[in-house]
């Protein structure tokens, strides 16, 4: 049974700093990309950050500079580094395994003053 488990969401002020988590069970953690995705409200769901099993990284425009996706083979474990956050990354934030179709649950970020 494949489940992605993600903590670390909240809320906080303008240029906070935030750190996502996702445990992945289930799958052969290491020769997996992994990414992080979010979704506003009335906005479609979008990519954010990916890493594939060699630590390459690609990240949406909007965050470069500000956010930093991170994994730890050892702890089956994706991070999501999230600085200098703007009322506009507000959203769900889901982490996904692009090759197997899965989906963690979700966790709410909040950017509010």
């Amino acid at each position: 049974q494949v489940q992605l488990v993600e903590s670390g969401g909240g809320s906080v002020q303008p240029g906070g700093s935030l750190t996502l988590s996702c445990a992945a069970s289930g799958i052969i953690f290491t020769i997996y990309n992994m990414a992080w995705y979010r979704q506003a409200p009335a906005k479609a769901r979008e990519l954010v950050a990916s890493i594939d099993p060699s630590d390459r990284t690609h990240y949406v425009d909007s965050v470069k500079g500000r956010f930093t996706i991170s994994r730890d083979n050892a702890k089956s474990t994706v991070y999501l580094q999230m600085n200098a956050l703007k009322f506009e990354d507000t959203a769900v934030y889901y982490c996904h395994a692009p090759s197997t179709g899965y989906w963690g649950q979700g966790t709410q970020v909040t950017v509010s003053s």
